[in-house]
């Protein structure tokens, strides 16, 4: 009965088509993308730009300590980040 509901309501909502995948599949992308900054140098990079620069930290926690994930702990985390990177 619940695989016939689910089944239901994927049908009536308007999904893109898209060849992006659902997951992520972290243990097997995230060793690449890592040798890939580390070949780019990209932290050194990154901390050349920003040599000279006063450190400014912004203490985060986890965003569910409390409950679900909801999109205010997306905003949350996305304001923090343009905070970071424009201060």
């Amino acid at each position: 009965m619940a695989d016939k509901v689910a089944d239901t309501y994927k049908d009536s909502i308007h999904l893109p088509k898209t060849a992006f995948p659902m997951k992520g599949n972290l243990p097997q992308t995230e060793p690449t993308r890592i040798g890939e900054w580390t070949k780019d140098e990209l932290y050194h990079k990154i901390m050349k730009k920003n040599e000279g620069r006063p450190l400014y930290v912004m203490p985060d926690g986890p965003p569910y300590a409390n409950g679900n994930l909801h999109l205010g702990h997306v905003l949350n985390k996305v304001l923090k980040d343009i905070v970071i990177k424009y201060r």
